[in-house]
């Protein structure tokens, strides 16, 4: 079976076959469309896929982590009702409408994927990745995930368990990673630059201090 790469392999591949998808093209034209008619504002699209990209996105997801890291009452809450203790934060909304927390230990490591179309929490993920909408990630994250984390570089134990949950227009999935080892005296905005998006989809762990940007000493940004 042929192995999936990671997101700037698939996005590389994608790239050289040609600038734009099938999908993105009809979009394209769709939207030209509906301009020329006075139907909608391009200022108006701009601006919402600017929101998606920059105020709604990894990071609104990355505050949620690092606040269950550091606030187990927060943690207890997010786990039993993510909708409710994720929208106090400020991150509700479309697409997180329905949100489903899971909490990723020693013994057991949860992925997302949506095998139906491309499912996704976009008030704490933003828009989903290239690779999760892709036929092949869809396909084996079910049938065989532990390879598919080898894609993304990370190996677990093998007495760890992996289990794949399927994202749905009724429920999205935020995963909530492992803290890295050694951040015991990082504060939550640290924390919060150590989770990627991957590692709450999944498919990727958080990084370990020193590796974000921050010095890995008081939690502040080394840049």
């Amino acid at each position: 079976m042929k192995q999936m790469a990671p997101e700037h392999h698939l996005e590389d591949q994608s790239d050289e076959r040609s600038e734009l998808s099938p999908i993105a093209l009809r979009v394209r034209a769709l939207e030209s469309i509906l301009v020329d008619k006075g139907y909608v504002e391009p200022r108006a699209l701009d601006a919402i896929v600017e929101t998606y990209e920059t105020k709604i996105g990894p990071r609104n997801g990355a505050r949620v982590v690092a606040r269950a890291w550091t606030d187990a009452a927060y943690r207890d809450w997010l786990l039993t009702d993510a909708t409710a203790a994720i929208d106090s934060l400020g991150y509700g909304g479309r697409q997180g409408e329905h949100m489903v927390a899971l909490e990723n230990t020693p013994q057991r490591h949860n992925m997302v994927v949506c095998t139906l179309c491309s499912c996704y929490p976009w008030p704490v993920l933003g828009l989903p990745p290239v690779w999760y909408k892709s036929a092949p990630y869809r396909a084996r994250a079910v049938i065989d995930p532990r390879a598919v984390l080898a894609d993304f570089g990370v190996t677990l134990p093998v007495e760890t368990e992996i289990r794949v949950w399927d994202s749905t227009a009724e429920v999205r999935y935020l995963v909530v990673p492992l803290r890295p080892s050694g951040t015991d005296h990082l504060d939550e905005t640290a924390l919060a630059a150590l989770v990627t998006r991957d590692s709450m989809i999944g498919t990727g762990v958080a990084l370990p201090p020193g590796t974000d940007g921050t010095d890995g000493t008081d939690g502040t940004d080394g840049t």
